[in-house]
């Protein structure tokens, strides 16, 4: 097996599916994002959004629950050469859009995209993966897109 099929290049992998129900929508936004449209159904209405939603955030965070789920539970057995690649941290994300609202009872399923990776010059034995993140309705419309770096370690 490749480095490029270990990271799905050029492969959607479909991580998961979720429900934003209106109490998880609520319980989430007291905490990280205390809007009115994200608080109260009777002040969502009023909004532009028309009815309680959930945050940008919360449709975010959930992608990286199932992406990391599915790194632990679903992921690939590394058969070599050397050591099995480990996913580090990541130094950060560009292109973050909340295309569509996410409404209560809505389920949203969440993909990612292996785009590239390439070795760090100044760190050796690390690599730069490159990751197409993407959520759906259950129209098929897209919800929220971002491109994702992780840091890796394979040789």
């Amino acid at each position: 097996m490749t480095l490029d099929e270990f990271f799905d290049i050029g492969a959607t992998v479909t991580l998961g599916s979720h429900t934003f129900t209106a109490e998880a929508i609520k319980t989430f936004a007291a905490k990280y994002d205390p809007q009115p449209f994200h608080l109260d159904e009777e002040k969502a209405r009023g909004s532009v959004f028309g009815r309680l939603c959930a945050s940008g955030w919360h449709t975010t965070a959930t992608w990286m629950r199932y992406n990391l789920a599915q790194q632990e539970e679903g992921g690939k057995h590394w058969p070599g050469p050397g050591p099995a690649p480990e996913f580090g941290p990541s130094p950060g994300f560009k292109n973050l859009k909340w295309l569509k609202p996410v409404y209560a009872g809505e389920t949203i399923t969440f993909t990612r995209t292996g785009l590239s990776h390439r070795p760090i010059a100044s760190r050796p034995g690390w690599r730069l993966l490159t990751l197409q993140a993407e959520a759906f309705d259950s129209t098929g419309d897209k919800v929220m897109e971002f491109e994702s770096a992780v840091l890796v370690k394979a040789d």
